[in-house]
């Protein structure tokens, strides 16, 4: 039986113990704070949330170079799954198919099949992991792949930011606009859907974001199916764990993680976000 690698990138904010227990190779982004750059990862969460905070400027995320996706390609295994922050927020997908390509000019008995999550963050880490489990049971890299692209519309993904601070610092929203939401109170609520992050709801306090947030989810959720729940906090694990609780009070998950949300998402969630995702 052939063994297959499972590549993603550093946006999908796994757990460590998660990426050891399935041997997932973590491609890393770049973040810039003016002239300094970071690899992510590089600077641990609390620094970075609280470097964010001080900054005028919002740090600036760039996709890994060909180089560094070349390196994961060169593997004792034969097969190799790539699985990708949505190419509708970042060149990363774009970055890993110019690669495979260069690579595979000089490596001919290599097979690499990279797919486009249409997701990020712990939507996108839900994919990896089904991928991972998938080639731990011995299935073939055909069946991996078909499933993946099968499943990964099916990611429900919601999430309530705790301020538009750096919509702000990012010239996406009026800085009048957004400090009168701020001193409002309100919370925005944000939906992946097709690869993208869209605002569709808003919410006056923590508690009503939440609520609203999970009854969004619920939703969309089938009776009767069995669904794994990951939830990613900018720095904030309390409200997590809370939201967790909550959540696993309703439904019984067949799986829930809990994860902090690294500097490549954490840049435009801002602290104190809370992501969640359950497919």
């Amino acid at each position: 039986m052939k063994k297959i690698k499972i590549i993603t990138d550093s946006s999908c904010d796994l757990n460590k113990d998660i990426v050891e227990k399935y041997n997932i190779e973590i491609v890393r982004l770049n973040v810039s704070f003016g002239e300094e750059t970071y690899v992510d990862g590089e600077m641990d969460n609390a620094t970075f949330y609280s470097r964010m905070a001080s900054e005028k400027q919002l740090p600036k995320t760039s996709c890994p170079s060909p180089e560094k996706f070349a390196e994961s390609y060169d593997c004792d295994e034969d097969e190799i799954l790539v699985i990708t922050l949505t190419s509708k927020l970042s060149g990363t997908y774009s970055t890993a198919v110019l690669a495979r390509n260069i690579f595979l000019e000089e490596n001919t008995s290599k097979r690499i099949e990279i797919i486009d999550s249409a997701n990020g963050s712990v939507g996108q880490g839900l994919l990896v992991v089904k991928a991972a489990q998938m080639a731990q049971e011995g299935k073939s890299l055909d069946e991996i792949v078909e499933e993946i692209e099968r499943i990964k519309d099916d990611v429900i993904f919601y999430g309530s930011l705790e301020t538009l601070d750096n919509a702000i610092k990012g010239g996406r929203i009026n800085p009048i606009a957004g400090k009168l939401i701020n001193a409002l109170n309100f919370k925005v609520i944000i939906q992946i859907t097709e690869g993208v992050v869209k605002p569709v709801d808003k919410a006056r306090g923590d508690n009503n974001s939440i609520k609203k947030v999970i009854d969004s989810i619920y939703k969309k959720m089938e009776e009767g199916k069995k669904y794994t729940l990951a939830i990613g906090h900018s720095n904030c694990e309390e409200k997590a764990l809370k939201i967790k609780d909550m959540m696993c009070e309703k439904y019984d998950f067949e799986d829930v993680t809990i994860s902090s949300v690294g500097s490549v998402m954490g840049t435009y969630a801002s602290e104190g976000a809370i992501l969640i995702s359950v497919l």
